[in-house]
């Protein structure tokens, strides 16, 4: 413990500072840009899952199939076989491209069966009330079927991204500088990993703590906008 207080004082340097708070934002970016592409290319999965068109029946197969692979694949494995693929072929050696691309791709697919699922949740008899009205399948979705959905789509969509927060820091593996491996450097310069990893501990939770009380005050105000 004595060794722990020693060592404060030379741990929060300007510098480990500085370090740390480019470590968070990358955190932070690879989180952001994974929630923002991963829910938009999600809702168009679970929209176009849903349709009956036969000419689209192609698309629909690829949408089951790529979602079912990507949920059941661990993010790890994922990420490496995403690397090997841009090293083997020489696409690029960006690291943080490659970990973008990863993110994305399973964000996409978790984020498109919570819509799909909050899709379905709506009962059938208001889809039939709408097309009884002459609404296009659009239509439907957008007036009908999205403003009673969102109260489901929003809980577990929150706590998917509270989760990939923390599941980023597997971006570590491949030596992308996000804050785990930003805690390692620190670790492998000499610094008490309680003091490395404990900081980074205060960090996450810095990112994730806003998220989840937005998450409860969406909640909230849906709760009370059903009453």
């Amino acid at each position: 413990m004595e060794r722990l207080i020693e060592e404060i004082p030379s741990f929060f340097t300007i510098w480990n500072i500085i370090f740390l708070a480019k470590a968070m934002g990358v955190t932070f970016l690879l989180t952001a840009i994974g929630c923002l592409v991963g829910f938009s290319m999600g809702l168009l999965l679970a929209v176009f899952r849903k349709t009956k068109a036969i000419f689209l029946l192609p698309l629909r197969i690829f949408i089951i199939l790529y979602t079912e692979m990507f949920r059941r694949i661990p993010f790890l494995v994922s990420l490496l076989l995403m690397f090997y693929i841009f090293m083997i072929f020489k696409i690029s050696d960006n690291l943080f491209i490659i970990a973008t691309i990863t993110v994305c791709l399973i964000a996409t697919a978790y984020i498109g069966e919570i819509i799909r699922s909050g899709i379905e949740s709506i009962n059938q008899t208001q889809w039939d009330a709408a097309r009884a009205m002459n609404f296009t399948y659009f239509q439907i979705l957008k007036e009908v079927i999205f403003p009673q959905a969102w109260k489901v789509i929003l809980p577990p969509a929150f706590g998917f991204f509270i989760m990939f927060i923390k599941d980023t820091a597997l971006a570590s593996q491949i030596g992308v500088m996000e804050l785990t491996f930003a805690a390692k450097v620190l670790n492998n310069k000499g610094f008490s990993p309680l003091l490395s990893f404990g900081s980074v501990l205060i960090l996450y939770f810095i990112l994730s703590y806003p998220l989840d009380r937005f998450g409860k005050h969406m909640e909230k105000k849906l709760a009370t906008n059903r009453n």
